[in-house]
């Protein structure tokens, strides 16, 4: 890449914008994501008859299940969530910056 392109790529306030956005959504979403993985772990470790009573009288399923089911699907969602912001906002600043440093 030529030298000139990449100064004028990183001295634009797209770029700084976009650079600052996307690291804030990342940290946000892997914090939300730690602490509810590290939340069940916790739970499970200090307190694992929580998870371990039935969900009704008589039923075979316990609570850990569908808050197990819930960790993994908080993944998918947390996915999409960066997903979706990532096809449309921070595609829009990709090209927005693109476009302005071609000039």
């Amino acid at each position: 890449m030529d030298e000139t392109l990449l100064q004028r790529i990183q001295s634009n306030p797209k770029f700084t914008e976009l650079v600052h956005k996307r690291s804030r959504l990342g940290w946000t979403l892997s914090i939300i994501m730690l602490v509810i993985y590290y939340g069940f772990v916790l739970v499970l470790a200090f307190s694992p008859a929580t998870f371990g009573t039935p969900i009704s009288a008589g039923s075979v399923t316990t609570v850990g299940i569908p808050v197990g089911i819930l960790v993994i699907l908080s993944a998918f969602v947390i996915t999409g969530i960066y997903v979706r912001r990532a096809n449309t906002e921070f595609d829009q600043l990709t090209r927005e910056l693109v476009e302005e440093v071609r000039q």
